[in-house]
């Protein structure tokens, strides 16, 4: 087929509209790059925009330089794995139940976690529930509270309702129970649904620190974005030990910045990666009746 004049042109548009968004978006990046790699007298004077000035390292070896950071990422990466696949196995048995019409009380069961959704108890009744339970400041507590989403598991749901009934229906009449329908059928052909989910429960978990500023207490079970938040609040006094000699004038800025990278690039590398499972995903769950 050959494109018309106007098409073309609609093309050449397309193509610059998605170069300049995609500059829009890699230009906080660029730039955040860019400052955690200059030296202090040229962030003093404001030097840095989009490309290192003074190149130089001390931000990220102030960053390196302790075994805790390090020791951080590491158990935010198995946090991040433990809890992604603990979260696709509990949203999994949420949804795939409720996609059976003859389930007794389904519609209760659904409206009961659609609840759940917009109201909750809040902070507090949290904190003393997992104080009774025994939680507090073990491991588990930044995995097992919130290891199910509703929203996530609304859409896993609406997933398994465009599966043909006829598939399960057929394998119903050949002897197969609804755990060998779910992981011969269901799952194989939800590849897409489960990738998605498995993004969004990992970038969730390798953000949060808002549960381990609440319920932990001990820092080798810091996450890496806790540990980096603390790091940034204790910038400002390395602004003040800058005025006796201790370190750079301007060094807090770099180590703004390189904390920011720090905690930002091993995520980044999930995305190309998952990226190969959506497509295979689509061509697996391509289904011809």
């Amino acid at each position: 087929m050959v494109n018309s004049r106007e098409s073309r042109y609609l093309d050449v548009i397309f193509v610059i509209i998605c170069i300049f968004v995609i500059f829009v978006c890699l230009l906080p990046m660029l730039t955040l790059m860019a400052r955690s790699l200059s030296s202090a007298e040229h962030l003093i004077r404001n030097e840095v925009t989009l490309w290192p000035k003074g190149f130089s390292f001390d931000a990220y070896r102030y960053v390196l330089s302790d075994s805790k950071y390090t020791w951080s990422l590491l158990w935010t990466a198995i946090l991040t794995v433990s809890g992604t696949f603990l979260s696709l196995f509990m949203t999994t048995l949420a949804a795939y139940p409720l996609v059976y019409d003859k389930l007794k009380g389904r519609k209760f069961f659904s409206t009961v976690m659609l609840f759940t959704m917009y109201f909750n108890a809040g902070t507090i009744p949290m904190y003393l529930l997992l104080k009774d339970v025994g939680l507090l400041n073990k491991p588990l507590v930044l995995i097992v509270p919130y290891c199910l989403s509703v929203f996530n598991m609304i859409l896993m749901r609406n997933y398994f309702y465009t599966i043909p009934e006829s598939l399960r229906e057929s394998a119903e009449i050949d002897g197969a129970g609804p755990f060998k329908i779910l992981t011969s059928i269901y799952l194989p052909l939800s590849t897409p649904v489960i990738a998605t989910l498995a993004l969004f429960y990992a970038v969730g978990r390798w953000n949060g620190f808002s549960d381990a500023l609440m319920f932990m207490n001990k820092r080798e079970f810091f996450p890496i974005q806790l540990l980096l938040y603390n790091l940034i609040n204790a910038v400002s006094s390395l602004e003040t030990y800058s005025t006796e000699g201790f370190t750079p004038p301007g060094l807090s800025e770099a180590l703004k910045a390189a904390a920011i990278m720090f905690a930002t690039i091993p995520i980044l590398f999930v995305y190309p990666w998952l990226q190969r499972y959506f497509i295979q995903g689509v061509t697996l769950g391509a289904i011809k009746e």
